[in-house]
């Protein structure tokens, strides 16, 4: 466990195993310790990078609104800070799958491998109208949740609900004390909302990015939860098309697919 500083601000990063270096990159509010089962199945094998987010997990406050390249220039330059040149297979789980891919498009000389876990998709993105003052609004709406105390009363209880919801295997399988380290914290809140407010604008900066940059020639695999449904699956299955991957169904497995079949995640990493 470290921190490093890109774009100043203190990335809570770990990094354990031996081998070909791999970035795990979780969803919308998730944090480092997500990844846990599935690390425990690659590290053998395999160096694991895995930071979090600003504003998630350990790491520091959001600084600036997220988009798609500045996603991506993130991993890049955490990779830069803790001397990794080589290419790298870069794991994006949910929203995290946008910026994955946006690394792979913007970087393909570091690029070994894409798994992208359960991805958002967002077939006809376009950039929002009045992206400023939704950003303002998602501002304004954090500050007052923050100053009525909300994320020390409810914020490991809404983790801990979230992530029940998105699966299919139980619980929250995190330490009660880790949670409550992290989802008490108004950093984190602010984080998770400032995430979602700009997700339409990061979904078709990403749609855009397409048009111009190809993915490099390396395999690339999409897992799907299969708890989604058929028309989740559908989708999940038309973006391994259109991004010349191969499709990998996690049967029985709910949107949070590193905790409910973590074997098919490092699965698909190890092929």
């Amino acid at each position: 466990m470290r921190f490093v500083r890109v774009g100043g601000v203190a990335h809570h990063v770990v990094v354990e195993g031996a081998g070909p270096v791999v970035v795990l990159s979780a969803g919308l509010g998730m944090s480092w310790f997500d990844w846990d089962p599935v690390a425990a199945l690659l590290a053998p094998h395999h160096t694991l990078v895995r930071f979090d987010r600003p504003g998630h997990g350990l790491s520091g406050p959001a600084a600036a609104a997220p988009t798609a390249a500045g996603e991506a220039r993130r991993i890049a330059g955490i990779l830069d800070a803790l001397g990794f040149a080589e290419p790298v297979t870069v794991v994006g789980h949910s929203i995290a799958g946008f910026h994955a891919e946006a690394f792979a498009r913007l970087y393909p000389a570091r690029t070994a491998g894409l798994v992208l876990v359960d991805s958002s998709i967002e077939e006809r993105a376009r950039p929002p109208v009045a992206p400023g003052a939704r950003l303002a609004l998602a501002r304004g709406v954090a500050a007052v949740l923050s100053r009525a105390g909300a994320p020390a009363a409810l914020g490991p209880a809404a983790r801990r609900a979230m992530v029940r919801l998105s699966r299919t295997g139980g619980g929250d399988p995190a330490a009660r004390e880790v949670v409550r380290r992290c989802y008490r914290t108004s950093r984190v809140l602010r984080g998770l909302i400032l995430e979602n407010a700009r997700y339409g604008a990061v979904a078709a900066e990403l749609r855009a990015l397409r048009e111009r940059s190809a993915l490099p020639p390396v395999p690339i695999t999409v897992v799907a939860g299969g708890a989604g449904g058929a028309r989740w699956t559908e989708r999940q299955r038309a973006l391994a098309t259109m991004l010349g991957a191969r499709f990998q169904l996690a049967r029985g497995a709910g949107h949070l697919v590193m905790l409910d079949s973590p074997g098919a995640v490092a699965r698909a990493v190890r092929r």
